[in-house]
């Protein structure tokens, strides 16, 4: 004789509140996190000779360890009339720097190893929209060059604790006869 399961039909019923959609805004998310968002009420400022808007610092996160801080923020790429001129290089010798970009365009990687600089050994990478860098402390890298429009990248990268970044950037200034052709 096969056994029956049991079904237990709970018959009390069931009392749904319908929870409010709330706008995202960071006044009313604020006891929760932080929004990251560009917006003119945002610290920014123009860098890599102007030709990338910097959204700086845009979320708190906790990293206070060794008295560094992460950075995050958004980064406003305009592209470079080509050919591209190498004109200069940089590292950041206390810390790795992501890149992840926030649109469906491609574009440019340009590297060098770490230590002491060499120009003779800068590469150039194809970067896909789907695909975002972490450079590794001391890496030399070009500035983000986007290509065809306007790119915002999210960025994570190390601060002081007062949120600057000026004692981990170092920078070469080049001749420009390295270019990138497409």
């Amino acid at each position: 004789m096969a056994i029956q399961p049991i079904v237990v039909v709970n018959m009390t019923s069931i009392v749904t509140k319908i929870l409010e959609i709330k706008p995202l805004t960071a006044e009313a998310f604020a006891q929760y996190g932080d929004v990251i968002a560009v917006s003119e009420g945002q610290r920014s400022f123009s860098i890599n000779d102007g030709y990338t808007m910097r959204y700086h610092d845009l979320a708190t996160i906790d990293t206070l360890q060794k008295n560094g801080r992460t950075l995050v923020s958004i980064f406003r790429s305009t592209p470079l009339a080509l050919p591209i001129a190498i004109k200069m290089m940089e590292r950041h010798p206390l810390s790795s720097q992501a890149f992840m970009p926030l649109g469906d365009q491609p574009y440019l990687v340009v590297v060098a190893p770490k230590d002491e600089f060499d120009e003779n050994n800068i590469e150039v990478f194809l970067a896909n929209s789907d695909q975002g860098i972490n450079y590794h402390a001391g890496t030399w890298h070009h500035y983000c060059l986007a290509l065809h429009q306007v790119s915002d990248f999210l960025v994570i990268d190390r601060g002081d604790s007062k949120g600057s970044k000026n004692e981990n950037c170092d920078v070469v200034k080049l001749d420009g006869s390295k270019v990138i052709k497409l």
